[in-house]
Formats: C-alpha cells, sequence, structure tokens
C-alpha cells in the first residue's frame, strides 16, 4: 500500500496581521463632508453660543445698570432732602411719580419700610406688597437689590432694582423700586441670535458649495482614473487619461499614462519577440527536420552532401542552443537567479578567447577584424569570467550581424584610472536615433530585419551592471556602432595574489596587420 503525503494546507494569517478594512459610506466625498462639515459646526455652535452669551449678558447687564443708577440716584436725593419727617417723605414721593417722564419704559414704586407698595405709575397702591424678591432683600440687608426672573403676578419676564430710603441719622424710611418688562430686550436679543443663525447658516452653505466643488475636482479624476486603471486592467493598453489640474492629480494623470504607453509598448514589444521567437525557432528547426529527412530518404549516398546536411544541422542546433541559452539568462535575470561565481581575472583573456572563437567565421563572411590591446596593461578585474565571455560573444555577434555590411569590426582595450574599457566597433547602417534609446530593452528589435530574439543586448547589459560596469551604445546612421564596455578594474593586491601561471590562447594569425 501506497503511502502518499497529503499537503498541508495553508494556515490563514493571523487576525491581527490581516489589515482592517473601514467602511466608507460615501467614499472620499462623505468622509470629507463629515469630516470637514462636523469641524465646521461645531465652530459655528460655540461661535452663535459665544454670540447669544455675549449679546445676552450686555442687554440685560445696560438695563440693570440703567435701573440701578436711577434707583440709587433717586435713593440719595430723599436721603438728602426728603426724609426728615414722613410726611415729607410721602409728598415728595407723590409728587415724584406724577411727574415721572418714563412711564412707557418703566414703572417706578415707593415702598414703606414693611415693602408694601405705597405710590406706583401705574397706578397700583393700596398696601399691596411687591411681588418680587428684590424688594424684601434691600429693605433687610440696607443694600440694592436685583431681581430678574418671571413676575408671579403677570407671568412676564421681568427685571426690578429695588433701593433703600433712608434717613439722615440712617433710620430705614422706606424703599424705591423700578421695574421694567424683558420683553423688548429680549426680543432684541432672539433678532441678533436669529441673524447669527442666518449667518451661520449661509456660511455652512458656503463650505458646502466649496467643499463639493473642490471634492468634485478631486473625486472626478480618481473616478476617471480608477476607470482607465480597469481598462489597463482588462488589456486595453495605451488608453490615456487628460489632464485637467497640474497638480498631484494631474501628476497622478501624466504617471498613469506614462504606465499605460510604457505597458501597450511592453505588450507589443512581447508580442513581437513571441512572433519573432517562433519564426526563429520554426526556422532551425525546419532546416534540421528538411535534412534529416532528405540524410534518411536517400541522401547518405553522396559524401558531400552527408557533410553539407549534417553542416547545417550543426549549425542550426548551435544557433537554438544560443537561443535557448539567452532565454533560460533572460529567466534567470527576470526571477533574480542569475549567480555570478566572482572571482580575480585577466578580462583581456576572455575578450580574446571570443575574439579567437569569431576570427574565423568573420573570415569566411569577408569582414576583417582589427584587434588592439596594449599587452603591457594590467586588465585584471573581480567577477564571473564565463559571464564575461559570454557578455563579448554577445557583442561579436551582433556586430557581426547588424553591422557586418560595413566589412570591418575594430576591438580596442584599454585602461582608463581604475576602469578597463573594452570597445567594438563596426561600420555597418548604424542604428536610428530614435531607436538607440530602446535597442538595450528587452524584447526590442527596431527596424532591424536581422533575425534575433531581441533580448541578447538586454541580458549582456544586466550581466556587465551585476559586475560593477557599464554598457554605453553610440551609433550614427550610415557610418557604424560603437559598444563599449567599462569595468572597474581589480585593487592591485588582489591582482597581484594570484597564483598560478595565466596565458591567453595560442595566437592565430588575423588578417595581415590587423593585430598589435
Amino acid at each position: 500500500m501506497t503511502n502518499r503525503k497529503q499537503k498541508r494546507k495553508p494556515e490563514p494569517p493571523p487576525k491581527s496581521e490581516v489589515p482592517k478594512v473601514q467602511h466608507s459610506p460615501g467614499g472620499i466625498k462623505g468622509r470629507w463632508l463629515v469630516n470637514s462639515l462636523s469641524f465646521v459646526l461645531v465652530i459655528l455652535a460655540v461661535v452663535v453660543i459665544l454670540i447669544s452669551v455675549g449679546v445676552s449678558g450686555y442687554y440685560y447687564a445696560t438695563v440693570r445698570d440703567n435701573l440701578a443708577s436711577r434707583a440709587a440716584t433717586t435713593s440719595d436725593t430723599f436721603r438728602k432732602y426728603f426724609t426728615d419727617t414722613y410726611d415729607q417723605f410721602y409728598t415728595q414721593a407723590e409728587a415724584t411719580v406724577t411727574t415721572f417722564q418714563d412711564q412707557d419704559k418703566f414703572e417706578q414704586q415707593f415702598l414703606d419700610a414693611n415693602g408694601r407698595i405705597l405710590l406706583s405709575t401705574s397706578g397700583l397702591s393700596g398696601g399691596g406688597v411687591a411681588s418680587t424678591e428684590d424688594a424684601s432683600q434691600a429693605l433687610s440687608g440696607r443694600k440694592t437689590a436685583v431681581f430678574t426672573g418671571r413676575d408671579p403676578l403677570s407671568g412676564e419676564r421681568v427685571m426690578s432694582v429695588t433701593a433703600p430710603l433712608l434717613s439722615a441719622r440712617g433710620d430705614l424710611v422706606g424703599g424705591v423700586r423700578y421695574i421694567t418688562s424683558l420683553r423688548i430686550v429680549e426680543r432684541q436679543i432672539w433678532m441678533i441670535v436669529g441673524f447669527s443663525l442666518l449667518a451661520c447658516l449661509l456660511f455652512l452653505m458656503l463650505v458646502v458649495a466649496s467643499n463639493s466643488y473642490f471634492i468634485r475636482s478631486i473625486v472626478d479624476p480618481v473616478l476617471k482614473i480608477n476607470t482607465i486603471a480597469k481598462e489597463i486592467a482588462a488589456g486595453r493598453y495605451g488608453v490615456r487619461l487628460q489632464k485637467t489640474y497640474d497638480d498631484e492629480i494631474g501628476e497622478l494623470c501624466d504617471t498613469i499614462n506614462y504606465m499605460s504607453d510604457e505597458i501597450s509598448r511592453a505588450e507589443r514589444m512581447k508580442n513581437d519577440f513571441i512572433s519573432s521567437v517562433s519564426h526563429e525557432l520554426r526556422t532551425p528547426l525546419t532546416a534540421i527536420g528538411g535534412w534529416s529527412e532528405t540524410l534518411l530518404a536517400g541522401g547518405g549516398e553522396d559524401p558531400e552532401e552527408v557533410m553539407q546536411g549534417l553542416t547545417i544541422i550543426q549549425k542550426e542546433a548551435g544557433r537554438l542552443t544560443r537561443m535557448v541559452e539567452e532565454l533560460l539568462d533572460f529567466a534567470r535575470i527576470e526571477s533574480g537567479r542569475m549567480k555570478l561565481e566572482i572571482e580575480t581575472f585577466d578580462m583581456s583573456i576572455e575578450l580574446y578567447e571570443a575574439v579567437y572563437m569569431y576570427e574565423n567565421l568573420l573570415k569566411k563572411s569577408g569582414i576583417r577584424l582589427l584587434y588592439d590591446e596594449d599587452v603591457d596593461a594590467n586588465y585584471y578585474i573581480n567577477g564571473d569570467r564565463h559571464r564575461m565571455k559570454q557578455v563579448f560573444l554577445n557583442i561579436l555577434d551582433n556586430a557581426a550581424k547588424y553591422g557586418g555590411d560595413g566589412k570591418q569590426i575594430d576591438i580596442d582595450l584599454k585602461r582608463d584610472g581604475g576602469n578597463i574599457v573594452a570597445s567594438v566597433r563596426d561600420y555597418g547602417q548604424g542604428i536610428p536615433e530614435a531607436e538607440l534609446p530602446f535597442v538595450k530593452e528587452k524584447f526590442y528589435k527596431g527596424s532591424s530585419k536581422q533575425r534575433g530574439s531581441g533580448i541578447g543586448l538586454a541580458v549582456t547589459e544586466e550581466i556587465v551592471s551585476m559586475h560593477g560596469g557599464t554598457l554605453d551604445i553610440a551609433s550614427e546612421v550610415g557610418k557604424g556602432t560603437t559598444v563599449t564596455v567599462t569595468m572597474p578594474s581589480a585593487k592591485s593586491e588582489e591582482a597581484l595574489g594570484i597564483t598560478g601561471a595565466i596565458s591567453k590562447a595560442p595566437e592565430t594569425p588575423f588578417t595581415e596587420g590587423e593585430h598589435s
């Protein structure tokens, strides 16, 4: 019986690690309005309260001070001149009530020592007791007293002030009392509060209107960005946003447009790459399959034909191998799995071996190869010697493929301060200026009709970058292309510490006068 290991289901992340998504009714607009209006409402409520308290306090204080001033004046006048006898007091009080000029605003009353009303401008008399407590407080305490509230008799809100009337000897004779209705005062207070509320309401409406306009200027572009993002996610690459404002939202629109263009271009490049790779794979496979069928069908009787078929099969198989290696390197780079075997080595050896491998092939194609190197210089670097050889092979292959019609390739190796510079120049048709910034990007082939996967230079640049170097391409249409690899040289002590003899591959004759 076979025991099968059951796969363990992945455990869900702890609840504490799951980000909590808060519900947002109304979206950004709802949150903005709630937050801003809540703050504004609190401020307006505080303003209305302060206005109400301040206005009511001011009006009440004005009325109170007016009544208290009248009561004090009357009290002082009676104490000085009209309190020697009760008859004198009563006669003067009666005269004062009769000649009182502000009956439409106030009521004036004179009280006896027990708080009973003796005389009143309203005609109220006959010994009735004052209805509010200010009278009893003033007479008992012999100090001016104030009352604000509802009159028990009329039910109306009033303010009354009572001042004691004392004789010259200090004896209590009675009191003078002033009463006024608060109806007009409170009406004015409510009018001011109402105007304040109306002003606050208008201000609130302006805030809502301005916020709504401002929110629309944010939310509407965000909604459009969301729509465009969904279209891009659905595969409609290349769609663009219309920028309205030159601000952060406008910058985001530019970024989305740039992203859309880049994705569209990458998608086109990917499709071109798939088409190109399909074609590149089909061609050698067709050649290999055709010659295999020819040889199997009896084409092996002619030795020359057999050698020709095997040569083609070997050549196309090698091309397939190189393509597969490029694809594997590209996959390793994209996934971050490309590793370098770092050591200190002489870069001139790897360049020379690459030149040596291409020398015969270029000679058969009628391409002259000029190689220039200062044999006395030190070309040690820290890196992966096999990957650096791959770099030079890719560059030479491109020079032969795209610049071979110039029939000459120049290779130069030199030191430049702390760097080692290797350059490969061809004299072909060159690269158009508009295509030059993109030639190192993956899948890019430009207007060239030459066969290739479009990832060789991308892999080459990545390898050079991993070594801390740079890959530069300069080109001019009709004059050729120069590819320059600049690598940081190894420290002198590292180079001197290498053990074992290192020599270049055996020299083979280049075209006459071409190697120095």
